[in-house]
């Protein structure tokens, strides 16, 4: 089966896994330049759950998000990039996701057991809002690398 996946195809992945009794850890972001604090999140958060989701944030949102300039990488070839992760099981390319109602919409119709974040997450509310909606819960993988952001490194670029 294929890693890369629309919402509509994830449901019924994750359906399936559920009939199963398999657990899902869900995790989101942006992920325009992979870098090592991606890397040591996502095997992280892997480890929490039979099959990692990882929630792919559209173009318009990461130029909202982070600036005109972003981001470097279209949504398309960060799924691509991810996809070649190990720990990486699926990539739900969000669309059209406008509002909280969406995001929570889609984690009850996903389940997850576990939705992962780092520590200083300024959206963790938002996660646990939604961890009580589906019944999963919270779990915080790792704390921030500092010296590692997709921020630093394209300033650098530039």
């Amino acid at each position: 089966m294929k890693k890369i996946l629309s919402i509509k195809d994830a449901i019924n992945v994750s359906r399936q896994f559920r009939k199963q009794d398999k657990s899902i850890v869900v995790a989101g972001g942006i992920f325009d330049i992979l870098h090592l604090g991606h890397i040591r999140f996502l095997e992280e958060a892997k480890k929490y759950g039979n099959y990692l989701f990882v929630l792919l944030e559209e173009d318009s949102k990461a130029k909202k998000e982070k600036g005109d300039k972003r981001p470097l990488n279209s949504q398309k070839d960060r799924a691509e990039i991810l996809s070649a992760l190990q720990s990486v099981d699926y990539i739900i390319m969000l669309k059209n996701m406008t509002n909280n109602k969406l995001y929570d919409k889609l984690m009850v119709e996903i389940q997850p057991n576990v939705i992962a974040t780092t520590y200083g997450d300024p959206h963790v509310e938002h996660k646990k809002r939604q961890a009580r909606l589906t019944q999963g819960k919270v779990v915080y993988v790792i704390k921030k690398i500092i010296d590692h952001s997709t921020t630093k490194y394209a300033k650098l670029i530039k």
